[in-house]
């Protein structure tokens, strides 16, 4: 008893003592990151109801997302030839009706849909028979007097919260009004006074309530923008931070332009650099040659030159006397950068060696040229992180597609010497937000040109009723001497998935359509040696098809292959499409790529599909496919570092995000240390939530 009341004192208290709670509710709670009374309190809705009806079908298509209020008109339950019952709900707004569909319901169902009755819908719009329809929507009965009470059966607009099983709207409501009827007066300020006065913000005590009470819809929001800007503005706290320690804690190296190495790869080049390859090359360089240590991203597309401007700023380490590693998140990349160097770097007389993982003859005597300076360029994969292995004398670490390593793994190879230059590479385009979320240190260079001699891929979208086409178009290409991908989603058949997945398409087109060609089937469940071996094959040409699951999309340059084709193209994102398009059109002839989508299809997915087809500008498909899908689904969350924020929507909140970066780098830039008394809080705050990763950046 003594606990549970020290435990009602505090807005901390676990939530399974709140008042129509306990310990069931509690563990259901849990399921939504819920322990506390707080984490009930900062469970946002998702969106907010209107009990009103309002006339919007006429405006929708189908393929939408939508939510609306509507009046129930009618009800039928149907058996089917397979004894299985269908629920039809009819509704309108008044002047367009829909009909709801269920092919699996509860009984309950039954005596909920009553016609008279007032309900708010949420799904994706289909049509049946020229009707439009929605199968199994979310939904809620706003007319039940018995399921509302008093406080929230006079609202007008109400919160919609994500749920669990076992718990439902009504309830999560009424636990809401406990929890602030409660613990209100608890609710502590996470921003200073002058930061609420400078842009308006209402306090966090008025805006959480706000967030869950509010009347209109401007109300919500308006709270919504000061907690978008709250979780920015301390993570661009982070950042800002990190600018300083690099800038003025740790001093970096200060190379000299000798102009050997540089000048000397420069004349050996059979092609001109483009002009974008020339800016970033001086972008590079003038940091490289500062006081401060770099800390720079440099992103391009698929085939724009990034290698060689990479080796350009290894080999002006390399002429100051320094040693340059550059990591690979796979062998065969590794593998693929050292067989380029070696032939580029032939006539310069210098040590390039590779390092990869596992045991292997001359690993020892590889390590050991690290450790002695006497390789002065070092590639690798996970491999150079580990403990065992020591550099001489490293100036600059490279690291190829960065977002494919967690920010652990990049903080350990830029952590191996003191304080060398840290060059990222991104062959997937990363929008503005994400870049100043995700590594809002670094200086980001663009190499937003193709070489001249380039051809860009022609890209097609085909229905799967057309797929004969296009394996006849695939077969011409095939004679004419080339080699072609084709992709799926699925390694094997899925019982929950109906989609074709790579082993059958594989046995389809081995036994049934190029019975003369040489086809081989690649996956994730193969191990790395297998893998690494069917691509070396396919790269040396011994194989002409390759029937893969996306663990091509990042990687090896076949200049013969110039197909590809997508299976289930609906169902990949926009950057995944683009980076799985870039892997033919590497060489002289031109490439194709061949979009193969199967119904039904959302309005979502026509349009990737359609932007697909009309656009190869990778900062173009980046910006829309963030847009689309957020940036959890571009990078994965934990691999890329990028913070998975509440509040702050990434797309919409670009203007919230630069306003609070703008305000948190001229706080940290006058007080580094955040130990003036105005900024008292603001310290408390960070270093509550940020201290950890902090560490993990501070390198």
């Amino acid at each position: 008893m003594e606990i549970k009341k020290q435990a009602e004192q505090s807005i901390l208290t676990p939530v399974m003592y709140l008042k129509g709670v306990g310990e069931h509710r509690a563990y259901l709670l849990a399921k939504l990151g819920v322990h506390t009374v707080l984490d009930l309190m900062e469970l946002f809705p998702r969106t907010h109801l209107s009990r009103l009806v309002n006339p919007t079908l006429a405006e929708l298509q189908v393929g939408d997302l939508v939510s609306l209020t509507a009046e129930i008109s009618w009800m039928d339950a149907k058996p089917t030839s397979r004894g299985k019952k269908i629920l039809s709900v009819g509704v309108n707004d008044g002047k367009i009706g829909l009909t709801c569909v269920w092919f699996a319901y509860p009984p309950a169902y039954l005596n909920m849909f009553k016609p008279g009755k007032t309900i708010w819908l949420s799904g994706t719009l289909s049509a049946f028979n020229h009707q439009l329809q929605m199968n199994h929507p979310d939904f809620e009965i706003l007319s039940d007097d018995h399921e509302e009470e008093g406080f929230w059966k006079s609202r007008q607009l109400l919160p919609v919260y994500p749920l669990t099983e076992g718990i439902t709207q009504n309830l999560m409501r009424k636990l809401m009004l406990n929890a602030f009827s409660t613990y209100a007066d608890q609710i502590s300020e996470n921003l200073p006074d002058f930061i609420l006065e400078k842009h308006q913000f209402p306090p966090r005590r008025d805006a959480l309530q706000m967030m869950h009470f509010a009347q209109k819809t401007e109300a919500a929001e308006r709270a919504r923008i000061r907690f978008a800007y709250e979780e920015f503005f301390y993570s661009q706290i982070m950042w800002a931070r990190h600018r300083v320690f690099h800038d003025q804690k740790e001093q970096g190296i200060t190379f000299v332009n000798q102009q050997k190495h540089t000048t000397a790869l420069k004349h050996r080049l059979a092609f001109e650099l483009t002009s974008a390859q020339k800016r970033v090359i001086r972008e590079i360089f003038a940091d490289m040659c500062s006081e401060a240590q770099m800390s720079r991203l440099m992103q391009g597309d698929v085939g724009s030159g990034k290698t060689i401007v990479t080796l350009f700023a290894m080999l002006l380490a390399v002429e100051n006397g320094y040693q340059a590693a550059l990591m690979a998140p796979t062998e065969i990349l590794a593998e693929q950068h050292y067989q380029n160097f070696i032939k580029l770097l032939e006539p310069l007389s210098l040590k390039v060696v590779l390092l990869k993982g596992g045991n292997y003859k001359g690993k020892s005597e590889i390590k050991a040229q690290i450790a002695s300076g006497q390789a002065q360029i070092v590639l690798g994969t996970h491999a150079l992180i580990q403990k065992d292995v020591a550099f001489q004398r490293l100036g600059l670490v490279v690291v190829d597609e960065q977002h494919r390593f967690g920010v652990e793994q990049r903080a350990q190879l830029a952590a191996k010497d003191s304080h060398p230059d840290l060059l990222y590479l991104s062959a997937t385009p990363i929008p503005r937000s994400l870049a100043m979320t995700a590594y809002g240190d670094l200086q980001v260079s663009q190499i937003d040109e193709m070489p001249p001699n380039r051809k860009s891929v022609l890209t097609y979208v085909r229905s799967d009723r057309k797929f004969d086409t296009v394996l006849s178009d695939v077969s011409k290409e095939l004679q004419k001497g080339r080699q072609a991908y084709f992709v799926c989603p699925l390694v094997e058949e899925s019982e929950k998935l109906a989609l074709l997945d790579a082993q059958r398409l594989f046995d389809y087109l081995k036994n049934k359509i190029y019975t003369r060609s040489t086809i081989e089937l690649i996956h994730g469940r193969m191990t790395n040696k297998i893998k690494d071996e069917i691509m070396r094959r396919f790269k040396a040409g011994e194989i002409q098809i390759l029937v893969s699951t996306t663990v091509i999309e990042v990687g090896v340059d076949v200049p013969n292959a110039t197909v590809m084709v997508i299976e289930h193209a609906e169902r990949f994102g926009l950057a995944q499409m683009h980076q799985l398009r870039g892997r033919v059109g590497r060489g002289a002839d031109q490439a194709y790529c061949f979009l193969i989508a199967h119904q039904p299809q959302s309005s979502e997915a026509r349009e990737r599909l359609s932007i697909m087809s009309r656009s190869t500008d990778g900062f173009v498909i980046a910006e829309k496919d963030l847009e689309l899908r957020g940036p959890g689904e571009i990078f994965g969350y934990e691999q890329s570092g990028i913070p998975e924020f509440r509040f702050a929507n990434l797309v919409r909140d670009q203007a919230i995000l630069t306003l609070a970066r703008k305000d948190a780098f001229e706080i940290v830039l006058l007080d580094p240390q955040l130990m003036q008394e105005e900024h008292k809080l603001l310290r408390i705050i960070y270093l509550s939530k940020y201290r950890k990763k902090e560490e993990l950046i501070l390198y």
